[in-house]
């Protein structure tokens, strides 16, 4: 039996746990409090993140990160993109030599601009064939209710991604590979910043036309940047793509979509930071993301705007009257 480790008890590495047992695997979930490990293996629950959803028997919790890790052919990340450096840092020595470190985090480092992928590398001393992402229009609720929903598996060693595909193939999850780790992982990055800007435009009561034309651009930044740093211009229009970027722009269950939608209502920064219990990855890499854009040269004003709204005082007003009056321009260019 394949044996995998997940690392965050969250609700996306909860449920992917899930999805790992459900395709055979043995499933060690890493986390940092006591009490979350001795719910899921007596309740079988994550009562704080999943509520009601009743966890395998082939899922087992545990506070010791060496006993997650011992025999992991797959060894999954899933914590807040921002803290992953620091607790690679504690894991890494831990790890098996030829596990597969599989990224479920959608953000860009602080200060850096690496990605995770990067970052994992650079921590862990994995080379890139041994470092997988997976992203996808994946809201960790609906999965966990085992609804039907489809994502993508890709590294840069095509076997490697087809090992982690029927590691993770089930009944109701269905994975695609892909090669392109840096096309998904700035799918999965950037659509989380677009997502504020809808929820900014949900909360100040504008309607589907604006919000149809936020995701649409927003699409097209994400595909200039990538573009820009090698990526497959298709992956953009697939999961990874377009795909996530409609699920996290139009689902009350997206935590990015509601804390904009909170923003836009006229909430400040600090108030919705107050009322949100797990972390919305755009607030933070929305500054990653546009310091990227700037490295290489270029342009992104919905992602400028985001950072604006979010971490420069613009009110949601002003930054609408300033994005419309921008010069007007050919589409595709």
């Amino acid at each position: 039996m394949t044996r995998a480790a997940v690392f965050g008890t969250g609700s996306w590495g909860t449920a992917f746990a899930m999805v790992l047992a459900d395709a055979g695997c043995e499933v060690r979930l890493w986390a940092r409090r006591a009490e979350v490990v001795a719910a899921v293996n007596t309740t079988r629950e994550n009562p704080e993140y999943l509520p009601g959803v009743r966890l395998p028997q082939a899922v087992r919790a545990t506070t010791d990160a060496a006993e997650a890790a011992e025999g992991a052919e797959f060894t999954v990340l899933s914590v807040p993109s921002q803290t992953l450096r620091g607790n690679l840092r504690e894991w890494s020595r831990l790890l098996p030599a030829g596990t597969v470190l599989v990224s479920l985090m959608k953000g860009i480092e602080l200060g850096t601009a690496k990605r995770m992928s990067e970052v994992i590398q650079e921590v862990a001393g994995a080379p890139p064939e041994r470092v997988a992402v997976l992203s996808g229009p994946n809201l960790a609720r609906e999965i966990a209710e085992r609804q039907p929903a489809a994502s993508v598996v890709a590294c840069r060693d095509e076997s490697v991604a087809r090992r982690l595909q029927a590691a993770c193939h089930t009944p109701y999850f269905r994975p695609y590979t892909n090669t392109d780790v840096v096309g998904c992982e700035l799918g999965g990055a950037v659509k989380n910043v677009i997502a504020l800007a809808v929820g900014i435009a949900d909360g100040m009561g504008l309607g589907d036309n604006t919000k149809a034309s936020l995701i649409t651009r927003g699409l097209a930044e994400t595909a200039r940047l990538g573009t820009a740093m090698g990526a497959d211009p298709q992956t953009f229009a697939g999961l990874a793509g377009m795909g996530d970027l409609v699920a996290t722009c139009s689902s009350p269950l997206s935590r990015n979509h509601t804390f904009g939608t909170n923003l836009g209502r006229g909430m400040t920064l600090q108030e919705t930071i107050a009322v949100t219990r797990q972390t919305a990855e755009g607030v933070k890499s929305c500054r990653s993301v546009l310091d990227l854009a700037r490295r290489h040269d270029v342009d992104m004003p919905l992602t400028e705007t985001v950072v604006g709204i979010v971490h420069g005082g613009t009110s949601p007003q002003v930054a609408v009257k300033e994005l419309m009056s921008r010069t007007a321009k050919a589409e595709h260019r």
